[in-house]
């Protein structure tokens, strides 16, 4: 490279560097709420990457892709830059498996990008901000809360034309999202970033105080400061210990087996051991309320999930002790499962009985009476698929117990102190016929 290249590589780095600066500080002045999170996601130089991108821990970018957007709108840096770390804000990035990674990007990115719209902070908008609005008008039509899960459930069901896709692709994005998906070597950045939204959250009605257009800020902190949990994981809980049919690899001695083969005419010096200790899912109850406010499409569509996580990842034992319990105020049926195909054969069938108010007291005391009558020999938890309103029981089980809920509601009462609260949100979809 020329001494002349040279210098002016170094001049583009100084101008971007000078450009990042002032985002950050036009960040801080605009939003004084947000001086935590602009601390903890600082600009970094990265050649070769033609955009800007964040890990969580740096604002990524490219100085001459940074120039170049600054020549086309000088709003260009301060709006990339405030769009990447509300990504961070929100924990957008830290999300669980099992996501249409390309439908959630651009899930997250309208999100965002509607959040920053309606603040109306003029150092922030764009000459392109119009056509935006317009696709955003014709969103909220069908989405009632523009949160990234929100979004993404309604793009599962209504997906964008592939025609039109990379152009609303194009219209939202403000940075790439090279490193999203791999929130396990980013743990500690995570649960950093989760104190600096409920920090934000807590400041913002001062905020919220000047000013009218804060909805779409409280309601996406509202979701990022709220628990997510891997469904997958929380099925782990119910895993115990057992013997399976098979050759344990671990203590098997495959040289000793074969030598004996080869020499001793077909006779092993040892025989493989037929039974292998393994941790697995043998017992548990799922509680399916069946109240007038729980559809028939969310209950089938928990229970199906449920069903593919453990039988793609062989969690259960050949033989089982399932019992799924519907209850409205009242316990309405038990259908006691024994093998996988006792299993296949429910979801097939399943209908909904019920339709009454919601008490869940009468399905745990049903849950004991079983237990003290032999039914289980070691119950590890009980899910119980819910809307959450509803009487809850004052006593704690004697087995972990899960309240399941399809989404998020701040309405809804609080689950007991022993009771663990899922949102699965975008895990659930809303797929099947209306069964109830």
């Amino acid at each position: 490279m020329s001494i002349e290249a040279q210098e002016k590589e170094k001049r583009i780095a100084l101008y971007a560097a000078r450009l990042l600066s002032l985002a950050c500080d036009t960040v801080i002045v605009s939003m004084r709420f947000m001086d935590a999170a602009v601390g903890r996601l600082r600009p970094q130089k990265k050649k070769g990457i033609g955009c800007v991108t964040s890990d969580g821990d740096f604002f990524y970018y490219e100085p001459a892709y940074v120039l170049q957007q600054y020549t086309v709108d000088a709003n260009s840096t301060a709006r990339m830059y405030l769009h990447s770390i509300l990504h961070c804000v929100f924990n957008h990035s830290f999300t669980g498996s099992g996501l249409d990674k390309r439908l959630w990007d651009l899930s997250c990115d309208i999100a965002v990008e509607n959040m920053i719209m309606e603040l109306g902070l003029s150092d922030f908008r764009l000459a392109t901000d119009d056509e935006r609005e317009i696709r955003l008008k014709a969103l909220k039509k069908y989405i009632d809360r523009m949160t990234a899960e929100k979004i993404y459930k309604y793009f599962l069901a209504n997906p964008p034309a592939a025609s039109s896709y990379p152009k609303f692709e194009a219209l939202f994005r403000q940075d790439v999202h090279l490193y999203w998906g791999e929130s396990e070597q980013y743990e500690l950045t995570e649960e950093e970033w989760k104190k600096i939204s409920e920090r934000i959250r807590a400041e913002i009605k001062e905020f919220s105080a000047d000013s009218d257009n804060s909805e779409s800020l409280m309601k996406n902190l509202e979701d990022a400061s709220r628990k997510k949990y891997d469904y997958k994981r929380i099925l782990e809980r119910f895993c115990e210990t057992g013997e399976e049919l098979s050759v344990s690899d671990e203590e098997f001695d495959y040289i000793y087996y074969t030598y004996g083969l080869e020499h001793y005419d077909n006779m092993p010096l040892i025989e493989p051991l037929e039974f292998k200790d393994e941790k697995k899912i043998r017992e548990f109850v799922i509680v399916i309320d069946t109240s007038a406010s729980c559809s028939g499409k969310l209950v089938k569509s928990f229970l199906t999930k449920t069903y593919d996580i453990l039988k793609g990842s062989e969690s259960f034992f050949k033989k089982i002790n399932v019992h799924i319990i519907q209850c409205d105020s009242e316990v309405r049926s038990d259908t006691h499962l024994k093998t996988r195909e006792d299993f296949d054969a429910f979801l097939k069938e399943v209908r909904l009985t019920g339709n009454g108010g919601t008490d869940f007291r009468p399905a745990f005391s049903y849950v004991d009476e079983l237990s003290e009558n032999g039914e289980f020999t070691n119950l590890k938890g009980l899910i119980y698929f819910t809307d959450g309103y509803g009487i809850y029981p004052e006593k704690k089980p004697d087995y972990d117990c899960i309240f399941a809920f399809a989404a998020g509601d701040d309405m809804k009462p609080a689950v007991p102190w022993w009771g663990i609260e899922v949102i699965l949100d975008e895990s659930i979809e809303e797929s099947g016929k209306d069964e109830h």
